[in-house]
């Protein structure tokens, strides 16, 4: 399902949360939740729209770590040799689809096999060959790696933010890959235009 969802084609464009967006259009977006968003499970959440396509629309929350782990461990919970790899690295509530799968945000200095660009200097990668690299001081210069994803049916995230639940403003990669995780979501409303 993730590999399905990443490889769709998909065009790119701003989107305020004023009009229903295009098709396409909210990959690499931040999606914001509103304040008066209902779901306990997306309040005051911050997620980067990988995906907006056909088959729906998939993303990962930025604004919820979890914890930090050694990379060999988590290598080795995913069925992956660690030796050698050195360091831990902070996971990250990604959303609440497939939450075992681990995906890595990451800049675009970096690359292998399965990274997709989402925008700007922003990239994703499923392909466990991130962490690796992390662990081994090769991998990108800024990452954010995700524990699941958040992800919309058909027309399910057009309908949420015409009901006024979440809005979209142009990613920002400080905001994407920062510490100040408590700050993100202020942040991120705070890059929302006000139309006149």
């Amino acid at each position: 399902m993730v590999l399905g969802l990443l490889a769709q084609p998909v065009g790119t464009a701003s989107q305020n949360g004023s009009t229903p967006p295009r098709l396409g259009g909210l990959t690499g977006q931040l999606l914001v939740a509103a304040e008066e968003m209902g779901d306990p499970r997306f309040i005051k959440t911050v997620i980067l729209i990988v995906r907006h396509h056909a088959a729906g629309a998939m993303g990962l929350v930025v604004n919820r770590p979890v914890g930090a782990v050694p990379i060999a461990k988590l290598l080795e919970g995913i069925g992956l040799d660690g030796t050698g790899v050195r360091g831990d690295i902070r996971l990250h509530y990604g959303g609440p689809v497939e939450r075992r799968q681990v995906l890595t945000l990451h800049t675009t200095d970096y690359a292998t096999e399965g990274t997709l660009r989402v925008g700007g200097d922003i990239a994703v990668t499923g392909n466990p060959e991130v962490l690796l690299a992390i662990g081994r001081g090769q991998g990108p210069k800024r990452y954010l790696t995700v524990l699941g994803y958040a992800g919309w049916a058909p027309g399910q995230l057009e309908d949420e933010i015409k009901a006024g639940g979440w809005f979209a403003v142009p990613a920002d990669a400080a905001i994407v890959f920062d510490d100040k995780h408590d700050t993100k979501w202020e942040r991120a409303v705070a890059r929302r235009r006000v139309e006149i």
